[in-house]
């Protein structure tokens, strides 16, 4: 009996720590933005090579995130090129009906093999400014990646032709024959987006952790997932509208971001472990020298390179948290560190902050992982991170400046660490210029203000911080206001140096952000500089004075600038201003000062990031019309606006 077990725990061993036994192919990982590259040892082209599951057709799901405008029933069918009533009738929505923003939308495919690999085949019409990266990873959200358009299309990756079409293979595959003795029926494409991991969303669809990492040939030591790519499901069943709509399962403590290895649920968990057993044994013996060497050589690689410096690269990260750990809050150099951060920070135990927050309770959360909390009186934020927090805790005990938060107290506990920032009485800017509360409108001045603020903060997080650092996340999300409506720059989780080794500009291979605050240049070739900022900031301060989103400011036009032509580019400009700035200020607003607003709005939109304006430039100009707006008759009072006119 002892040597059955030790056969068979070698044999899930080996099933789960070698990608060739039972998964589609090795898990995409970080290789959808190599555009150039074609490395076989990835799914880069698709699900699987040689098409090694039981039938060359079958039926499949994919899901998609609803975002304007594919964000209808029509929109969605159309550019996934499925039946639209068979969309809405899996999605339990009517077809003439619009998806809320954001919603995970459940997607049916008939997947087939092509050549060498499985996929669904769509077609699609370039617009301007596409890229076969913007198209993989921003219109079809990593359903498709740069390498399998190319692939499909002769090697067309540039110089698309506006009007043209390509053929856009999705991700699919149909189960292998070891899946399908396991009682799996379907494969679904699973897109991962920031802050999940592959036990939560095998918690969405009631599927074992295991399997799920058996399918996309991860292990239990392997579980490393990433946004813009797709993450096989085998399901026993089709999926259901009520498993993506329910509320998303919190994610594992940091430090074990997988769950155990159960037994599949329905029963059959014992005959499962025997087909793996089985497989393992026939293919374990043959694989075992392979994986003894690779597994030396990986210990002997890492032994060896221990003390080298790590390559500047980011990894995908969570627009909260980052994903992928870069340094783990419980080493030894980061621990050293906190004995200085201690000085500068208070250290609170869990029980206070439990305290604090009425034991985390509903009637003080915020929103996501932020609860206020009462602490000597004074209220506080308080935000539970179960990620990397080292990079925000050390530039946040750094800097200190009035329009950026300011961390004041930090907590470990089980995992997760707590960070105590000053409390934002009135929110973020998102609630107050996106927002149906009657009680919520910002006026002329206090927009104006908010504006100076942000530019302010940026300036000083660009020019005089040590090192100097790019924020990378700048959105109306991210701006608090106080009490006095004065904005604060928040969520650094993201933020950089500005400058890599000798002054040079950075670049990574690894997108992140907010759509529709990224710069093209950061899009399209990774570019990091100070200059981000600079765009994201003319796309926020166009909400500001817009009272619009950026999903409609983008309706109708190939780029955001577009929005300012009828203002900026016509006699009649002055005209258009009132078609363009929020009706909710009610005209109360100088048009000659709002011009120059729109005017440097435009400049900070450029698509060549050496035209547009320094931060210390857009401070200046601000604070002139500022200045302008104090001494006219345009200067309204803070408390004027504050309800919704009716």
């Amino acid at each position: 009996m002892g040597f059955l077990q030790f056969v068979s725990a070698i044999s899930i061993f080996l099933i789960y720590s070698s990608p060739l036994i039972l998964a589609q192919q090795p898990y995409i990982r970080m290789a959808t933005t190599l555009c150039d590259s074609r490395d076989n040892s990835t799914s880069v082209l698709g699900y699987t090579a040689n098409c090694n599951g039981v039938s060359r057709s079958c039926q499949s799901y994919l899901t998609f995130r609803a975002t304007p405008p594919y964000d209808s029933v029509s929109a969605i069918s159309t550019l996934l090129g499925v039946n639209s009533s068979q969309l809405s009738q899996l999605n339990s929505i009517p077809e003439n009906m619009t998806f809320e923003s954001d919603r995970v939308v459940l997607v049916p495919v008939t997947c087939s093999c092509s050549g060498l690999y499985y996929q669904a085949n769509v077609s699609y019409v370039i617009k301007k400014d596409d890229s076969a990266l913007i198209i993989a990873n921003n219109t079809f959200q990593g359903l498709s990646t740069c390498q399998a358009i190319g692939d499909q299309n002769g090697g067309l990756t540039k110089n698309l032709l506006l009007g043209s079409r390509l053929n856009i293979p999705l991700r699919c595959a149909c189960p292998t024959k070891g899946q399908s003795d396991a009682g799996v029926k379907y494969l679904l494409s699973y897109l991962v987006t920031w802050n999940q991991f592959v036990s939560s969303i095998s918690e969405i669809f009631g599927v074992d952790t295991g399997s799920t990492l058996a399918a996309n040939g991860l292990s239990e030591q392997d579980t490393n997932i990433y946004p813009f790519t797709t993450l096989l499901v085998p399901l026993q069943d089709p999926p259901s509208s009520s498993q993506v709509t329910a509320p998303q399962p919190p994610p594992p403590p940091s430090g074990t971001p997988s769950a155990s290895v159960p037994p599949a649920s329905g029963g059959g968990g014992s005959s499962k472990t025997w087909v793996y057993a089985v497989v393992g044994v026939l293919g374990g013996f043959a694989l075992a020298t392979v994986i003894g060497v690779f597994v030396f050589l990986m210990c002997f690689r890492k032994r060896g390179n221990k003390d080298e410096p790590v390559i500047s690269s980011e990894s995908f990260e969570s627009v909260e948290k980052p994903l992928k750990r870069e340094e783990d809050p419980e080493s030894e150099e980061f621990l050293e560190s906190l004995s200085d951060i201690a000085q500068s920070l208070k250290v609170y135990s869990f029980k206070e902050l439990k305290a604090a927050t009425e034991d985390f309770s509903s009637s003080c959360w915020i929103k996501g992982s932020v609860y206020r909390g009462t602490i000597n009186g004074d209220f506080a934020a308080v935000k539970k991170v179960n990620g990397d927090v080292a990079k925000e805790i050390n530039l946040l005990n750094k800097i200190n400046h009035f329009n950026l938060i300011r961390l004041s107290g930090i907590c470990f506990n089980e995992g997760n660490w707590y960070l105590v920032y000053e409390y934002a009485y009135n929110g973020s800017l998102s609630d107050w210029i996106h927002n149906n509360d009657e009680r919520k409108v910002l006026s002329w001045n206090q927009r104006l203000q908010i504006a100076l603020d942000i530019a302010a903060g940026l300036d000083y997080l660009h020019c005089y911080a040590t090192p100097p650092h790019v924020h990378k996340n700048l959105n109306s999300s991210n701006v608090l206001i106080n009490r006095d409506y004065r904005a604060k720059i928040a969520n650094f989780g993201l933020a950089r140096s500005a400058e890599g080794e000798g002054g040079q500009f950075l670049l990574t291979r690894h997108i992140i952000g907010t759509k529709g605050y990224m710069a093209p240049e950061y899009l399209e070739n990774g570019l990091i500089s100070p200059k981000l900022d600079v765009y994201a900031f003319g796309v926020l301060i166009l909400e500001i004075f817009t009272g619009s989103e950026v999903s409609q400011l983008y309706e109708g036009y190939l780029q955001l600038s577009d929005v300012l032509n009828p203002v900026l580019d016509q006699e009649n400009g002055l005209e258009n201003l009132k078609q363009l700035m929020d009706p909710l200020l009610q005209g109360k607003y100088p048009p000659e000062l709002a011009l120059l607003i729109f005017r440097l709005i435009d400049n900070c939109l450029k698509k060549d990031p050496s035209d547009r304006p320094s931060t210390d430039e857009i401070f200046r100009s601000l604070t002139r019309i500022f200045n302008s707006c104090e001494s006219g008759e345009w200067a309204i009072s803070i408390s004027e606006h504050h309800t919704r006119p009716r």
